[in-house]
């Protein structure tokens, strides 16, 4: 899916263009590193989300389960830039967990793309919602954005939170102050 030679012809346009010489010593390898890199870093645009969420297993409890502080790194659709942080995914069992690296895993999906965070933060919920079939789901995202703090208007150290709440956790504000409880603590 990712053309490396389009990458590569790219990147040293982009050189030429800031005045640099793609011939020089220090660069003469950077389109193919940076091709290499645009492989891996937008690995998720070929994968389905459902793909990790499809191995479940049965249960009888039906409390709220969280796995939080998931690292993530994904790249501003906008400029191209990093942004970065962490999320944390909570969902209410309807019969069915699936391997809490499973959530770790969905969640590298959607950020391994060209992307925004208000999209992130909702695909990651409609995945759980889908393909695991819980009662509920709620995912919050903060991120540090490289566009903000690096550019522009140049605020280090910002952060932008997201969320998405579907099912229960849309219904009951109580499973939502229990969502942040359990962040805190």
């Amino acid at each position: 899916m990712i053309d490396q030679e389009k990458i590569r012809e790219g990147v040293r346009l982009l050189l030429e263009g800031i005045g640099e010489d793609p011939n020089r010593e220090g660069l003469r390898e950077t389109p193919d590193r940076v091709a290499r890199m645009y492989a891996e870093i937008f690995a998720g645009l070929g994968e389905d989300g459902s793909r990790h969420l499809s191995k479940v297993f049965s249960v009888d409890n039906s409390e709220m389960v969280l796995e939080r502080d998931i690292v993530f790194y994904s790249t501003c659709e906008h400029h191209l830039m990093p942004f970065f942080g962490k999320v944390h995914v909570a969902y209410v069992p309807d019969g069915r967990v699936v391997g809490l690296s499973k959530l770790a895993r969905t969640v590298e999906v959607y950020a391994r793309r060209p992307q925004i965070q208000e999209r992130m933060t909702a695909q990651i919920a409609d995945a759980v919602m889908e393909y695991l079939k819980p009662k509920g789901v709620m995912v919050l995202a903060e991120a540090e954005h490289m566009c903000m703090t690096m550019r522009g208007v140049k605020k280090p150290g910002s952060t932008t939170v997201t969320s998405a709440c579907r099912g229960v956790f849309q219904e009951q504000e109580r499973l939502q102050d229990r969502f942040f409880q359990l962040l805190r603590g």
